[in-house]
């Protein structure tokens, strides 16, 4: 017989254990993600250096292609 109580799951316990089963599940991190997982991986901060890197290296990228094309 249950005691009071016992056959419910505490808000906090669900989420430990969906959290649990997601590490479990983990063939979402390993496959590549979306943009949206790593902005949210990365914070403002760290996303914007990211986004900053991208824009330095399309523009040192296209010098080179104009010089080597002139």
């Amino acid at each position: 017989m249950k005691k009071d109580g016992e056959g419910k799951e505490t808000p906090e316990r669900k989420r430990e254990r969906m959290r649990q089963e997601e590490l479990k599940n983990s063939s979402s991190s390993i496959h590549g993600s979306v943009l949206s997982d790593l902005v949210g991986a990365l914070g403002w901060k760290g996303s914007l250096l990211f986004v900053i890197a991208i824009v330095i290296g399309l523009f040192i990228t296209s010098v080179y292609i104009l010089n080597i094309h002139l």
